[in-house]
C-alpha cells in the first residue's frame, strides 16, 4: 500500500485510490451530450466551466495526480417509514462538506510531510468536496475505487454506494491505480424501482429525479410527480436501497461527524412522526438544521414538499 493510501486511512477515510491527471475524453463527450439533451434540468451551473470539469490541468495548473478518497455515511438507524423521508446523506447534524474537507486537510498535511509543500498548488484550490467543477465519480472510477452503476452512483465493491467522495489534486507523479470493471451485469433493480423513471438507457434525467425535484428544483414540484414521490421530502435513496451491492456491503459508518442527531428525541428527526414534520416552523428549521445539508433546500421549498406529501397521503 502506498504512503498516500496509508495516510488516507489513518486520518479516517474508508478507501483511497489515485489516478493519473489527464483529459477525460470519453466523459467529456458523454457530459456534452447529456447537457445538450437538457438532462441537467435547470442546474445551469453544470454548464459552466465545462473544460475545467474534464481537464484537471485547467482547474489546477501543474496537476499530475488525482487522489480520491471515500467516506462511508450509511446509517443503520432509519426513520419511521410513514414519516417524510430524508436521504441518508443528510442524516447528520453537520454538513458532510465540513467533515470531509477537515479530513482532506489532515491528509494534505501528511502528504506534505512526505513529499514537501511543492506537491500541492499554492495558488489554486486543490481540495474538492462536491462544490467545484470536478467529476468526482469519474475520478473515483479511474482511481480503482469502483464503477459507475446503472443508478449513476459510484459503487465500491466493499462499501456499496453510500459513500462521500473527496478529491485532492497533487503536482507530483506517484503510483496509479487501474479502473474497476463494471459489475452490475444484467441487474436492473435501480432502473425498475425508480418511481419517476428517471433512469433509462444509461442516462439519469434530472428533470424526473426525485432528488432533483425535492432539492435543486427551485419551483414547486409539478403535479404529474406528486403521486410518485414515495414519501420523499429531501432527496431519494430508492435506487441505492434496492442495489444488491448495498444490501450485501452497506454497513454502519464509524464517523461521529456523519452520524444522526443526538439522543434527544426533539432533535433526532429520525424519530419524528409525520405530524412533527408538518408542524415544523421556520424558526425551528433554522435552529435544528443550521449546520445540516437539509438547509440547501431552504425552508419554503422543504415545507412545500411536506405539504405535497401530506396531500397525496390523504388522497391515497
Amino acid at each position: 500500500m502506498s504512503l498516500i493510501k496509508e495516510a488516507a486511512l489513518s486520518v479516517g477515510f474508508d478507501a483511497c485510490g489515485i489516478a493519473k491527471a489527464e483529459f477525460l475524453t470519453e466523459d467529456a463527450a458523454f457530459l456534452k451530450q447529456w447537457l445538450a439533451d437538457g438532462n441537467h434540468a435547470d442546474m445551469l451551473y453544470l454548464e459552466r466551466n465545462f473544460e475545467k470539469r474534464v481537464d484537471p490541468a485547467l482547474l489546477v495548473p501543474g496537476c499530475k495526480s488525482v487522489v480520491v478518497v471515500l467516506m462511508n455515511y450509511f446509517s443503520e438507524q432509519l426513520q419511521d417509514i410513514t414519516a417524510p423521508q430524508i436521504a441518508k446523506y443528510a442524516y447528520s447534524s453537520i454538513d458532510y462538506h465540513q467533515v470531509l474537507k477537515s479530513k482532506l486537510k489532515e491528509l494534505e498535511l501528511k502528504i506534505i510531510e512526505i513529499y514537501g509543500s511543492e506537491c500541492v498548488s499554492q495558488n489554486h484550490q486543490h481540495l474538492f468536496v462536491d462544490s467545484a467543477p470536478v467529476l468526482e465519480r469519474c475520478w473515483a472510477h479511474r482511481a480503482g475505487l469502483g464503477w459507475i452503476g446503472k443508478n449513476k452512483q459510484l459503487i465500491h465493491p466493499g462499501l456499496g454506494s453510500y459513500t462521500f467522495i473527496g478529491v485532492l489534486m497533487l503536482n507530483i507523479e506517484v503510483e496509479y491505480d487501474l479502473p474497476t470493471s463494471d459489475r452490475c451485469g444484467n441487474c436492473s433493480h435501480c432502473i425498475d424501482s425508480c418511481p419517476t423513471k428517471a433512469l433509462n438507457n444509461n442516462i439519469l434525467d434530472a428533470r424526473k429525479c426525485i432528488s432533483y425535484l425535492t432539492i435543486e428544483n427551485k419551483n414547486e414540484i409539478s403535479e404529474e410527480f406528486h403521486n410518485q414521490l414515495s414519501n420523499c421530502a429531501f432527496g431519494c435513496d430508492i435506487c441505492a436501497d434496492v442495489c444488491p451491492w448495498n444490501k450485501k456491503w452497506a454497513k454502519q459508518n464509524s464517523h461521529d461527524g456523519l452520524n444522526p442527531y443526538s439522543k434527544d428525541d426533539d432533535l433526532n428527526f429520525l424519530k419524528w412522526k409525520f405530524e412533527k414534520w408538518s408542524d415544523l416552523s421556520k424558526e425551528r428549521f433554522d435552529v435544528i438544521f443550521k449546520n445540516s445539508a437539509i438547509k440547501r433546500a431552504g425552508f419554503i421549498k422543504f415545507k412545500q414538499n411536506i405539504e405535497i406529501l401530506k396531500m397525496t397521503n390523504k388522497l391515497n
